[in-house]
């Protein structure tokens, strides 16, 4: 038996099978490219503004009622307290962490302590630093829950 030649059925699938080898390896290489091209083309310059930042230093707002602009004395007074209040290892956690808001000389003293004795003890701390009649103590008790 004499072969005359390759069907062309046969040539086609030669081809095929030559073409589906070829595109595996540059399929999976352009999948590639592009998962690590994805990052790069989400990348923002970080000279531009960031319109859409989340972060509360990214766009400083001007004080409100609530949050009055500090002068550098007041922030001193409001540190001399917290060190006052933090030396002091009888307070609570609660204790250590309550708000210290100062302006013009004057201190608020807000948050929650778990006892009288607490409250007292801070108030007379502030006191010490900013001056009698210069607290104003906004601080509750609440007593822990055991």
């Amino acid at each position: 038996m004499v072969n005359v030649g390759v069907g062309k059925g046969e040539k086609m699938r030669a081809s095929f099978k030559k073409l589906s080898r070829l595109l595996l390896p540059v399929g999976s290489f352009t999948f590639g490219v592009s998962l690590i091209a994805t990052p790069v083309l989400g990348h923002q310059d970080p000279q531009q503004p960031d319109s859409y930042s989340t972060t509360t230093g990214a766009h400083p707002t001007p004080p409100t009622a609530d949050q009055p602009k500090m002068t550098s004395s007041d922030r001193a007074i409001a540190q001399k307290i917290r060190k006052a209040i933090y030396a002091d290892k009888s307070l609570s956690a609660d204790a250590h962490h309550i708000k210290i808001a100062a302006q013009d000389g004057k201190v608020t003293l807000q948050g929650s302590v778990r006892s009288v004795e607490e409250r007292n003890k801070i108030f007379n701390k502030a006191a010490a630093v900013a001056g009698d009649g210069n607290v104003m103590n906004k601080i509750e008790v609440t007593p822990s829950k055991q």
